[in-house]
């Protein structure tokens, strides 16, 4: 390969003149300054402050714990959906509307979106007195720094055990208690033997939680249905009468199902009946 012209030579030049410039920036600085290998770093010459007096430690116990609280806070807001559908009235109210959408067989009508919002607004009415409850007695004192962050996450918890365990009660489902307990401990629960909500560990509690709502949404959900199931049937019934088997019944029904539930007030007694379905 034929080199470049002159470029040895030009690669020479630039060396010494960085290895020049290197020994006149050395015999420039200050010895006291050659002499601290920090001082290069932390030149406060220009009145730069040194970072190592305004930054905290690392391993400062104070902001290790900050930061374990900022996390802990973050979990729990990334949680936050869960607890809404899992701990509250919203999972027996979404079904039961969704359930009267069904039966009375309008597809999309009301739109998901207005179920849930109407779903949630229900929500916050129903868990009011427990969310005022955990403000006053958890978050308030939390925020005040009167009370720390592990109390708080438990009284907070107190409440909606005492919400969920009332709703368990009141629907008289205390043996889905019982399944998820016996598991959890191992033996079966004797027939005399009393469990208190103190004994119910978390754990067990919010999915029996869980299932009694189901269990009551669904029941709810067939009394709801039972009108209108009446109404299909006596369409049907005529329409066979009169040889209209090609008609859907579904098309003749469902002005009447509709005329039926707005001169009952269907949405009136449908919240009505969700509203004091409830224990708070």
């Amino acid at each position: 390969m034929i080199p470049e012209h002159g470029g040895s030579s030009f690669r020479v030049r630039v060396k010494r003149g960085v290895a020049v410039l290197v020994v006149a920036l050395w015999f420039a600085t200050p010895v006291s300054a050659q002499s601290s290998p920090s001082a290069n770093l932390f030149d406060n010459s220009l009145g730069i402050p040194d970072a190592r007096a305004v930054l905290p430690a690392a391993t400062d116990a104070k902001g290790v714990g900050a930061t374990l609280q900022i996390m802990v806070l973050l979990t729990v807001l990334t949680l936050v959906p869960s607890i809404l559908i899992m701990t509250t009235s919203f999972t027996r109210i979404l079904i039961v509307l969704t359930l009267l959408r069904q039966a009375m067989g309008t597809q999309q009508l009301p739109p998901g979106q207005v179920i849930l919002g109407l779903s949630l607004f229900i929500t916050m009415l129903v868990m009011a007195p427990t969310w005022s409850n955990i403000n006053e007695q958890a978050l308030t004192p939390y925020m005040d720094g009167v009370m720390g962050q592990r109390k708080a996450l438990e009284v907070a918890a107190d409440h909606l055990r005492v919400f969920m365990y009332r709703q368990i009660t009141q629907a008289e489902n205390s043996e889905d208690i019982y399944l998820f307990l016996e598991y959890r401990l191992k033996r079966a629960i004797e027939p005399g033997e009393t469990v208190t909500l103190e004994q119910i560990p978390t754990t067990v509690l919010i999915p029996a939680f869980i299932i009694s709502e189901l269990k009551t949404a669904f029941i709810m959900g067939f009394r709801i249905y039972l009108p209108f199931l009446v109404i299909d049937m006596v369409i049907a019934s005529i329409l066979i009468s009169m040889g209209m088997m090609m008609l859907p019944p579904v098309l003749i029904s469902l002005p009447f199902k509709l005329l039926l539930f707005v001169l009952a007030d269907g949405w009136h007694l449908i919240v009505q009946t969700l509203l004091y379905s409830f224990v708070t």
